[in-house]
């Protein structure tokens, strides 16, 4: 006998569910090792930037240090030269940079001085191929904010949580997709909690958001209200949900640079309360196993930055070496264990 349609879709669900609640065998990841890249030209000391890789080129974008507007440094890692780039048209720190049709996108970013640094009220867009920055759409005023995560999926960009006012208050939940080709902005649902300094990042067809604090330095908790629960998005339903408690983000913290490796998703440095020195912890978190690996930590710990994906290698460059700032320039690289 034939199923119904309805029969058929509630069938799917429940094995879709199914899949989702039963870990798949697979053998943990080895810890894999970091190797510090010996560069003669150095990029500049910066932290609260973003590291986006456009072709085969990787670009260090904005960021905080001794001077407040920093050019755009290219890195070749043919030949491990670095270049200069324009400097954007504003001061820009606190945001995940992503790279869309050979552009990169700046969105939910701030500007200015702390504690209280205002969100950005565009989106800004360097085209490496004219190493020009040009200034996009307007960012709804009610949904501005920096500190939040950013991805790219299926031509659109998504904006996720964040803070409104700086360091100080203002907590987001929100969820919104921004169209590079219209312009146009949507609201998604709310995420299931707010947090700020984190990075989002996609792994087949869902978004996680791990990592990340509620920035408070209006109640003098600044570092200390770090978020371990892991929220993910399903864009085939359009819904949230949240990791068990069990997948709970092992080392809690903030500053947190977010990628995808063989599948997994890498948690890499950050900043807590905990301690004075940044994190080098790297930990990762497979979807099909539900299960967080300790990885090998990286040689310096280091929060405020970004880390790029290239021929199976993860490079990771600049932030701050401690709590707070302690701007570094040095890069290292991760070769996964096998």
């Amino acid at each position: 006998m034939q199923l119904t349609r309805l029969a058929s879709l509630a069938l799917a669900a429940t094995l879709g569910a199914c899949a989702t609640s039963n870990p798949v065998p697979r053998a943990a990841p080895s810890p894999g090792r970091w190797d510090m890249l010996q560069q003669g030209e150095r990029p500049t000391r910066r932290h609260e930037n973003g590291y986006v890789r456009v072709g085969d080129r990787f670009y260090l974008v904005g960021g905080r240090g001794t001077n407040p507007i920093k050019p755009v440094e290219i890195f070749d890692p043919a030949t491990g030269a670095w270049n200069v780039g324009a400097a954007p048209p504003v001061e820009m720190h606190h945001f995940q940079a992503v790279e869309h049709g050979g552009k990169i996108y700046v969105v939910g970013a701030m500007t200015g001085g702390y504690p209280r640094e205002p969100a950005i009220p565009v989106v800004h867009i360097y085209d490496p191929a004219t190493d020009r920055w040009s200034t996009g759409p307007e960012i709804p005023a009610d949904r501005r904010r920096g500190g939040a995560g950013a991805v790219v999926h299926d031509g659109q960009i998504y904006v996720v949580a964040g803070i409104q006012i700086g360091h100080w208050s203002g907590h987001v939940t929100w969820f919104d997709a921004f169209d590079p080709g219209t312009g146009r902005w949507r609201r998604l649902p709310d995420a299931p909690r707010a947090r700020d300094h984190f990075q989002a990042v996609v792994i087949d067809g869902k978004l996680y958001a791990a990592g990340g604090r509620r920035s408070s330095a209006s109640t003098n908790q600044t570092f200390e209200l770090t978020v371990p629960e892991v929220d993910v998005f399903d864009f085939s339903t359009g819904r949230w949900s949240t990791l068990p408690s069990s997948a709970n983000l092992p080392t809690p913290r903030a500053g947190t640079t977010s990628a995808v490796v063989d599948g997994r998703l890498l948690v890499l440095g950050g900043e807590s309360a905990a301690q004075q020195a940044a994190h080098a912890e790297v930990e990762a978190y497979d979807p099909l196993a539900i299960r967080w690996t300790t990885l090998a930590p990286m040689s310096v710990g280091r929060h405020a930055t970004q880390a790029v994906l290239h021929q199976g290698k993860l490079y990771i460059a600049a932030g701050s070496r401690t709590r707070g700032a302690t701007e570094i320039n040095s890069q290292e690289v991760y070769t996964p264990g096998r």
